[in-house]
């Protein structure tokens, strides 16, 4: 979920005195494989896509208020998103009666799959349609299966929000740009999940919020926030005020904030001196906007190594929070303890 003084120009943060090794942080162990440029970091810019990317966040909203309507309430809000697959973006296994069932936009063979512990399946093409009509298969599809769908059939965190059933203008879908996003999210998600395993303290899964359509990994300070004040766009004050109810240092990706999409990071409660902090990496800075660092994913995407960079840019972002928020300095992990452990050498 994306929400989100005096200057402290010249602030120097404990985790960034010292120049970040990045050879050590690529190499924790001397078989895993670097991403470079070219050969995983496709190009797409947002302007290319957007009739696409509305229709296709419409589709998602639908299958993410499904799994909303059977898995029970977990804090934040986790137990609602998605998560990037070998396929695309999947549900993962939702409770339902005495069994399971799941969903998954499978953007390799473009249908989305509704799997039944059942042993039945149902497709759903996905190609040019109205999102009216992605909404009517999807629930015919599910009846089909004796799956009940009380879903609220409104999408949230936009404006205007045109009910699915009424949807008839978005109906776009290029299925090489939707591709190229999933295979942006696989990147992201390799780099973010590498950088949330070096915090011991409560930390999120990584996981794809359909509500604002972003790739999200939050660390937490233990401590409480102040309540959230809400705001988005037909969503409800309190389902923010649930997501926002801990301090938090939260970084992601959405495709918005640059030519090809962008990185975030941001602190809530924002501390203060945060948004002055001279993080060291290039390309990256404050948006006043959106109140959240942020680093074009195209100079990622061109950068030598990208892999170090965005860790880099996590990594400094988390320091900037942490300092001037005053967290804990043993939430993150000694980077001496888990190499032995690595790779199933234990």
């Amino acid at each position: 979920m994306r929400c989100a003084v005096a200057p402290v120009r010249d602030l120097r943060l404990q985790w960034l005195d010292t120049p970040i090794d990045t050879e050590t942080i690529m190499s924790e162990q001397d078989t895993m494989n670097t991403t470079t440029a070219d050969n995983g970091w496709p190009e797409l810019r947002v302007a290319d896509w957007q009739d696409t990317h509305a229709t296709v966040h419409m589709w998602l909203q639908v299958v993410g208020k499904i799994r909303l309507a059977h898995a029970p309430l977990i804090n934040h809000w986790w137990q609602i998103p998605l998560y990037v697959s070998p396929r695309g973006l999947t549900t993962s296994a939702i409770p339902y009666r005495n069994g399971m069932f799941d969903l998954e936009f499978d953007v390799v063979a473009h249908r989305l799959l509704i799997r039944s512990s059942s042993g039945e399946e149902r497709t759903v093409a996905l190609e040019p349609q109205s999102v009216a009509r992605f909404y009517e298969l999807t629930m015919a599809a599910l009846d089909e299966l004796d799956i009940e769908a009380p879903i609220r059939p409104v999408p949230t965190e936009v404006d205007p929000a045109v009910p699915f059933a009424e949807d008839h203008d978005n109906a776009s879908y290029d299925a090489a740009a939707v591709t190229a996003y999933w295979r942006q999210l696989i990147q992201a998600e390799r780099v973010m999940t590498r950088f949330r395993s070096k915090f011991l303290g409560k930390v999120s899964p990584v996981h794809f919020f359909w509500g604002a359509m972003d790739l999200a990994c939050t660390r937490f300070s233990g401590r409480s926030a102040p309540t959230h004040p809400g705001g988005a766009p037909n969503c409800a004050d309190w389902v923010m005020e649930e997501g926002y109810s801990h301090e938090l240092s939260s970084c992601g990706f959405w495709a918005g904030g640059g030519e090809e999409g962008a990185f975030y990071s941001y602190a809530y409660p924002e501390p203060e001196g945060y948004r002055d902090v001279e993080l060291g990496v290039e390309g990256a800075f404050y948006s006043d906007e959106f109140k959240q660092f942020l680093l074009p994913y195209e100079d990622v995407r061109r950068a030598e190594d990208p892999d170090a960079k965005l860790l880099e840019f996590f990594q400094a972002t988390y320091a900037a929070a942490a300092t001037t928020g005053d967290w804990d300095e043993d939430l993150t992990v000694d980077p001496r303890r888990l190499p032995p452990h690595s790779m199933g050498r234990a």
